[in-house]
């Protein structure tokens, strides 16, 4: 196993690479309505839709140089219950999913303190993340993980074809407290800051 995308362990949890052994379990993930709710895609219907996805978004980024794009397990079984990423690009964009059945047991959070460390410590400047304010538990989560709200804007959400007013938050890890990711709030005209407190 080379060391692009290392295995990380938590208290509860082993956050490792994703595997095509791993289809059916991340199929689960990925066809669950609840749990894709508030994600650009619909719900996965099939297991070959599912290797596809898998394929597309974790599988293909583990011969990069570095890939934050883990599977979340529980140390018992060591099967994928969510996944936590970092997406490539200027935005660095952090984002998780998990089965509803471990929901409100702080086990994204868990896991994603220990990406963002890594994250961290390998030097990246920042991260950001967004999430629809109908999910504020979402947003929690950011708080948790000692991000700041920036902004807020409205996106035509593809393919769902909706529009979602989403809140941006950033985690600056280079000391720039200041400085703050602008590209939602210059490609969409319909921005704002919301007085949501901390």
């Amino acid at each position: 196993m080379n060391e692009n995308t290392p295995v990380i362990e938590t208290q509860r949890l082993i956050l490792r690479k994703f595997t095509p052994e791993d289809v059916i379990d991340f199929f689960e993930i990925m066809s669950d309505k609840e749990v894709n709710a508030f994600l650009p895609w619909f719900p996965l219907r099939t297991v070959e839709e599912a290797m596809t996805f898998l394929t597309d978004r974790f599988l293909v980024y583990y011969s990069k140089p570095s890939a934050y794009r883990y599977a979340i397990c529980l140390k018992e079984d060591n099967k994928p219950i969510g996944y936590v990423w970092l997406s490539e690009g200027e935005s660095l964009d952090f984002g998780y999913g998990l089965k509803k059945e471990y929901w409100h047991k702080g086990v994204v959070t868990e896991a994603a303190k220990a990406v963002v460390k890594k994250i961290k410590d390998t030097g990246y400047p920042y991260i950001t993340a967004t999430h629809d304010v109908n999910n504020p538990r979402s947003g929690e989560v950011m708080k948790k993980l000692g991000m700041v709200y920036k902004y807020s804007y409205v996106e035509q959400w593809q393919p769902k074809d909706i529009p979602v007013t989403f809140r941006m938050y950033q985690l600056n890890f280079d000391g720039k407290d200041e400085k703050t990711y602008m590209e939602y709030w210059d490609k969409y005209a319909d921005h704002f800051v919301e007085n949501i407190g901390l």
